[in-house]
């Protein structure tokens, strides 16, 4: 294969990939706190004898998303979105997690937990308890956790101290490399659960664009594997 065949190849397989995350986006586009991806496209360059070079098309970083998603309100007492710069601190089996998704419960010890049962943090790092015989629950902006009128914890809200350093460790948790810090200004809302910031009818339109553009490459693809064949049949008959 020719450097014109290797070329297309590599921009096929970044078109792949992203077609995936695509894919991903639209399925998660209903998924409470889940921030839409995207793939970043690089040029490598790799210079060849007599002067010239060869560029490679590469789609291997992914971007996410960090915008606002709509915040719907539910009335669940231990439903809370974050408007703002900020995130739920969980602790992991891996570490602490950072989160955007805040539907939690407690648990049979009064720990507040996510769907996987991994606990809510304070910005100190403990687990958020909820008395179990508390008649009612009230948290303030500040995360401040009220039960029967008294404060009984504060659920912590940060942000990432360096933003580029957020890695995605599954569908909902990031991982923030560089740590994190209080986020100020960030407010809590209880009752509340921020939406996807998914925008489906955008990702529609990229996937119906990557789809043409995929199959022009593997056009191009059978164009020059047809010319090849072409022309080793000719030299076959020629000698």
């Amino acid at each position: 294969m020719d450097s014109t065949g290797y070329i297309t190849l590599t921009r096929q397989s970044g078109l792949m990939r992203e077609m995936q995350v695509v894919a991903n986006n639209i399925a998660n586009a209903a998924t409470t706190g889940y921030r839409q991806e995207g793939i970043i496209f690089s040029e490598y360059v790799q210079g060849i004898e007599g002067g010239a070079s060869l560029s490679m098309g590469q789609g291997n970083v992914r971007r996410t998303l960090f915008d606002q998603g709509t915040l719907s309100q539910t009335g669940g007492t231990f439903d809370f979105a974050i408007e703002g710069d900020g995130f739920f601190l969980i602790d992991t089996p891996q570490g602490e997690r950072l989160t955007r998704a805040g539907s939690f419960t407690p648990n049979a010890a009064g720990d507040l937990v996510t769907p996987d049962g991994h606990s809510v943090l304070d910005a100190g790092g403990a687990p958020v308890f909820v008395p179990p015989d508390a008649r009612s629950i009230s948290v303030s902006p500040d995360g401040m956790i009220s039960a029967d009128g008294n404060l009984v914890g504060q659920i912590g809200l940060v942000r990432p101290i360096e933003s580029g350093d957020m890695t995605r460790q599954s569908g909902l948790m990031f991982d923030a490399a560089g740590g994190f810090e209080p986020a100020e200004g960030a407010r809590m809302m209880q009752g509340f659960v921020e939406e996807s910031n998914v925008n489906p009818i955008g990702q529609l339109a990229r996937m119906i664009e990557i789809q043409r553009a995929y199959e022009m490459g593997q056009s191009f693809l059978d164009s020059e594997d047809e010319r090849v064949r072409r022309a080793m049949d000719a030299m076959l008959k020629s000698n």
